[in-house]
């Protein structure tokens, strides 16, 4: 192989993969654009994932968990309670007064000991989903399919911190069933999923003309409307107004899932729920619809689908993520265009993305978001397993935490957004060099698994370096691992 098409491959694995692994340059051969097309054929679903819960038993795993704390906590605080009067005496000394304080903090005790001896399960299943996760990652000949699902996630983003115990599964059940799908089925999985429905605050949005709305005297929540709108599908400033926003969130009434509490086997699933929906037809961006139940937002998901705004909008996060922070207009309405003519085929658009000469034509300068340059500088040890714990804790410490964004507009895929945290990614670097300095070495890593792809003066430095750790973290640290 030339070095021309030695640093093509290395560039499809940077660019569109997660970075290169041992043997992973040699499995790609000659075509690395058609290698990468080849792995969109394989599928996505994860076999390990068979012992996982769905994400409405984790859901109601949780629920169960905190039900059951309620009550043992409530048991604790009617004992103490009971102790108390049968201690207590129609006058107290100054004693008798001490003793009931102490008993106080007594009951306090015997309260949170009562809530500890029932753990959150919400953790546990967080720590598996991230461990099933990264691994596949890591074990991904390219993981372009990967860096598609890891793409969306973040696109239909929830967080964790709201909903710990769905996050994980919410990405199996919704986005990695669907990322090389057409979108509208993506967005109306997405978006019927209960993960998604709890974290934009659907679950207690109601039209104030609905039965609920009425008997409560509560009203609308439009934050799915505007988030769907504005993040998932047209974008900012692509014409709709706050009256759009406000049909559409009345047309999402009743999008709700079941109660862990009302239904042992299907809570935490989705429902549509007739009492919360506000009545009678809307009208959004132009068209009106008059059904009267769940398909009245489906109906609504399936035209924002086809809105040639969206296709612009998703061509765009695309490119941008994949390929540059100000990518080719070239290339986004070549995109776009596959994506108007395939009716939202993301596989189609995703292929078009990488024939395409103008995702290939810049230098390798697109800074890395932390969990990208993670996964890449573990792929290069050809490390397959992780402690979930540390991995979190790494992505934490980096400001990436896995699932947490902190809004739903997801992580950023811009270098100003992430720049002033690469001096944090030296600790991880020096961190991670330690624990494995017994068994990578860097020339093998430069010399096998990049195929001496790697910048004259970083070999120099290097070879200069005075211990096996500091050379690895001198490597990780990089441009070459850094950027893309």
């Amino acid at each position: 192989m030339s070095n021309p098409a030695r640093a093509e491959t290395v560039l499809a694995l940077q660019r569109f993969g997660m970075g290169p692994r041992p043997g992973s340059i040699a499995a790609m051969g000659s075509d690395p654009r058609g290698a990468l097309i080849a792995e969109l054929d394989r599928p996505l679903t994860l076999t390990a994932a068979a012992g996982l819960p769905t994400s409405a038993k984790a859901f109601r795993t949780v629920a169960d968990a905190n039900a059951r704390r309620t009550a043992r906590v409530k048991q604790a605080q009617q004992q103490a309670k009971k102790q108390q009067m049968a201690a207590a005496a129609p006058a107290m000394s100054e004693d008798q007064a001490q003793g009931q304080v102490q008993d106080k903090d007594a009951a306090e005790m015997a309260a949170k000991q009562a809530a500890d001896a029932v753990p959150d399960p919400g953790r546990p299943m967080y720590l598996q989903e991230a461990k099933l996760r990264t691994e596949a990652a890591l074990a991904a000949e390219i993981g372009f399919a990967e860096r598609l699902v890891w793409f969306w996630s973040n696109h239909f983003c929830v967080s964790a911190n709201k909903i710990q115990s769905m996050s994980g599964a919410y990405e199996r059940e919704a986005v990695r069933a669907n990322a090389l799908g057409r979108f509208v089925d993506l967005l109306l999985a997405v978006e019927g999923h209960p993960a998604m429905l709890f974290y934009l605050d659907n679950l207690e949005s109601m039209g104030a003309n609905s039965i609920a709305g009425i008997n409560r005297s509560r009203g609308l929540n439009e934050n799915i409307a505007r988030e769907i709108m504005e993040l998932h599908t047209l974008g900012v400033r692509t014409g709709y107004t706050q009256d759009d926003v406000i049909s559409f969130a009345n047309v999402m009434t009743g999008w709700t899932l079941v109660p862990p509490g009302a239904d042992p086997q299907h809570g935490g699933e989705f429902t549509f729920n007739p009492r919360l929906h506000e009545p009678g037809g809307q009208t959004v961006l132009g068209k009106r619809y008059e059904q009267e139940d769940a398909e009245q937002g489906r109906a609504v998901l399936r035209d924002l689908a086809a809105h040639p705004a969206t296709s612009t909008h998703v061509a765009t996060k695309l490119a941008r993520h994949f390929v540059a922070d100000e990518p080719p207009p070239a290339l986004v309405e070549q995109m776009a265009k596959t994506f108007r003519d395939t009716e939202g085929d993301l596989k189609q658009v995703a292929i078009a993305m990488v024939s395409s000469d103008e995702a290939w034509r810049g230098p390798p300068s697109k800074l890395k978001r932390p969990g990208e340059w993670v996964v890449g500088m573990v792929r290069a040890t050809g490390i397959t397993v992780v402690d979930p714990v540390l991995y979190t804790g790494g992505q934490q410490l980096l400001g990436e935490p896995l699932w947490r964004p902190s809004s739903p507009k997801g992580y950023p895929d811009d270098e100003a957004s992430w720049i002033d945290g690469v001096g944090r990614r030296l600790d991880v670097a020096n961190n991670f060099a330690e624990r494995i300095t017994g068994m990578a070495d860097p020339q093998v890593i430069i010399e096998d698994v990049f195929a001496s792809e790697i910048a004259p003066e970083v070999k120099q430095a290097i070879g200069r370096a005075e211990s096996r750790q500091q050379a690895l973290a001198l490597l990780f640290m990089s441009a070459d691992f850094q950027r893309r």
